[in-house]
């Protein structure tokens, strides 16, 4: 499925890349996470954006 509309693009590309992980357990936490949500470590890093080509 080809998205066309630049809002629906936008808002793919926030869901898809804005988000923490958590270096202990490799879990995927909400962007404004401040502990893991398995193992409750504190140590959560951004997912990194950078898009290959």
């Amino acid at each position: 499925m080809v998205l066309t509309d630049t809002f629906l693009i936008q808002l793919a590309q926030r869901r898809r890349l804005h988000y923490k992980i958590c270096r202990r357990c490799g879990a995927r936490n909400s962007p404004d996470a401040e502990k893991c949500r398995k193992c409750r470590s504190r140590n959560l890093r951004w997912k990194k954006r950078e898009l290959k080509r």
